[in-house]
């Protein structure tokens, strides 16, 4: 009977959380959840076409030909006890109306950050402070990027000292994984903290 208990607990199911990914255009949120997942990412990738021109900004995003329409989706296994399950949002403002949908349920939220284009993170901050949604911000260092101090980033976007910020590589796999477990640390401060005191930002 001992026995098979012990096997009932390894079998167990761990927990699942739904983190979002969030942040600008052409920031890096399919690459994040691509880098970590570990199933085959699903993507909803099209071309981007003529119809975006006077839209979508796609300046400074390099050679970028592809946009997420609606969503990004990967799995991970923190720990036997936890499965992150993540949903990258799309970056334009176009497609803002789902993120209502994508949020629902989510325990927190990765905000990527392009220091070339840093204000493009603002809609995504604004939105989970508002919905009281803990977060933290990645800066996405890409390679023809000028580098800045995590302090820098906290100061250009007024982040409160209580919000983490990392500097990370959305294209390998530990920086992204250690980006979740931050968050995910963060999450459980945020949760038994004194009532009052648990802002996001």
């Amino acid at each position: 009977m001992g026995s098979e208990r012990s096997d009932d607990r390894d079998r167990r199911t761990p927990t699942a959380v739904k983190i979002l990914i969030a942040g600008g255009f052409g920031v890096g949120k399919t690459t994040f959840v691509g880098s970590v997942s570990e199933t085959r990412a699903l993507t909803t990738e099209e071309d981007l076409t003529e119809r975006g021109i006077g839209i979508d900004d796609t300046s400074g995003v390099g050679e970028k030909t592809t946009t997420t329409v609606v969503m990004d989706f990967g799995r991970i296994t923190i720990s036997d006890d936890l499965a992150l399950y993540l949903f990258g949002t799309p970056g334009q403002n176009r497609f803002a109306f789902l993120w209502d949908e994508l949020a629902l349920g989510a325990l927190g939220a990765v905000v990527l950050a392009d220091t070339r284009r840093l204000a493009d993170c603002f809609p995504s901050l604004d939105y989970f402070e508002s919905r009281g949604t803990p977060f933290l911000v990645a800066v996405n260092c890409f390679d023809d990027a000028r580098r800045y101090t995590v302090e820098q980033v906290r100061q250009a976007l007024d982040l409160d000292e209580g919000t983490p910020v990392l500097l990370c590589d959305a294209r390998d796999r530990e920086s992204s994984k250690r980006v979740l477990i931050t968050l995910i640390e963060h999450v459980q401060t945020a949760m038994f903290a004194p009532a009052g005191t648990a802002g996001s930002a």
